[in-house]
C-alpha cells in the first residue's frame, strides 16, 4: 500500500469476492485513504447496514458500487444463486443513502436481463445512485463453465449500446460501460449532449479517451487475492505476483504490458480500424475467444 502511495496511484478499487468479508478490510482501507489514495469498494450490498456504511465513510471510502443484476428480484436472485439477494442489496443501498455514502450501481448486461435494461437504469436513478456501470459479459473461464449462453451476440450488443447512448441524453447520471470501448465512439458519433449535466463529465466514462485501458499507462491492472497481477478481470493473463516481486517492477517491466500498450501490434480488423488508437477493442474478449490478446475484438460491429 505504501508503495502504491509513493508511486502516485490515483484510484484503488477493493473488489471481490466480497471485500467486507475481510476482518482487516477497514484497517487496510483507512491506511490507503490516509496515504492519499482515492478508495472505492465493489460490494454485493448484503453486508452493508447503516453502521457499516458510516464506518466506510469514516475511513475515507469515497464510493461504493453495489451489484444489481436485474430490475426484478427474481432476475437478480437467479443470477446470484440466492433467494432474497435483491432485497438485501436494496437494504444496502438504503443504508448507504442514509449514511450519506455515495454509491453507484454495477449491472451486468446478459441475455436474460436485456428486456430489463430500461428498468434497471430507472432503478439506479430512482434510488439516488451517482452513476451506473453496465458490464458487458466476456467469456472468462468461470462464465464459460457456468453460463456461456448469457453472452450477447454482436447485434444484441450493438442495439443495447446504442439504446444506452441515446438514454444518456436525458439521463441525470453518467452511464458507463466497462468492457465495451466502442460505446464512447457511439456517444461521439451521435454527438450526445446530456441534458442534465455538462457534456465534459462524459470524460469520466472508462475508455472515453483511451480505449481499452487494461494495463495501459493511464489505465490499470488487477491484483488477485493470491497476489497474481493481471491486466484486467476480463484479460486473465498472469503478469507476475506481488509476493514475489514489486508491483511497480511488474508495471514497468512486463513484456505482456509492453505489447498491450503498443497499439500498432493489434491484428485483424482492430489493427486496420480508424478508431484503433482510441478504442482498441476489448482485449479480454479477443483473448478468451481467440487465444490471442492482440486479435480483433469478436464482439465489435464497427466496419
Amino acid at each position: 500500500m505504501d508503495d502504491l502511495a509513493t508511486w502516485g496511484i490515483g484510484l484503488l478499487i477493493f473488489d471481490g469476492g466480497e471485500p467486507l468479508c475481510r476482518e482487516d478490510f477497514f484497517e487496510i482501507a483507512k491506511h490507503a485513504s490516509r496515504r492519499g489514495i482515492r478508495t472505492v469498494v465493489g460490494s454485493n450490498g448484503i453486508l452493508i447496514d447503516v453502521d457499516t456504511a458510516e464506518r466506510m465513510k469514516d475511513v475515507g471510502i469515497q464510493m461504493v458500487q453495489i451489484s444489481i443484476d436485474g430490475a426484478k428480484p427474481e432476475t437478480h436472485d437467479s443470477f446470484r444463486g440466492e433467494e432474497g439477494a435483491f432485497h438485501k442489496a436494496m437494504l444496502g443501498v438504503k443504508a448507504c443513502k442514509e449514511a450519506g455514502l455515495p454509491f453507484q450501481f454495477g449491472m451486468v448486461i446478459r441475455r436474460q436481463s436485456l428486456p430489463e435494461i430500461p428498468d434497471m437504469l430507472r432503478l439506479a436513478v430512482d434510488k439516488g445512485a451517482n452513476a451506473t456501470e453496465f458490464f458487458d459479459l466476456v467469456q472468462v473461464p468461470r462464465l464459460k463453465r457456468e453460463c456461456p449462453e448469457e453472452t450477447l451476440s454482436v447485434n444484441e450488443r450493438r442495439n443495447v449500446m446504442e439504446w444506452l447512448a441515446e438514454a444518456q441524453r436525458e439521463c441525470p447520471i453518467v452511464i458507463r460501460l466497462p468492457g465495451c470501448p466502442m460505446y464512447p465512439l457511439i456517444l461521439k458519433e451521435r454527438d450526445i449532449q446530456p441534458r442534465h449535466f455538462p457534456a465534459h463529465l462524459l470524460r469520466r466514462i472508462p475508455y472515453y479517451l483511451r480505449g481499452c485501458a487494461a494495463g495501459m499507462p493511464n489505465g490499470y491492472v488487477t491484483v488477485l487475492p493470491n497476489g497474481d497481477v493481471i491486466p484486467c478481470m476480463l484479460l486473465q493473463v498472469r503478469l507476475g505476483n506481488i509476493r514475489e516481486e514489486d508491483i511497480i517492477k511488474i508495471w514497468e517491466s512486463s513484456s505482456i504490458l509492453a505489447r498491450l500498450r503498443e497499439r500498432s501490434l493489434l491484428e485483424g480488423e482492430c489493427g486496420r480500424c480508424a478508431h484503433r488508437d482510441i478504442c482498441a477493442g476489448c482485449r479480454g474478449r479477443a483473448y478468451e475467444e481467440t487465444g490471442n490478446m492482440l486479435a480483433a475484438d469478436p464482439g465489435c460491429w464497427l466496419p
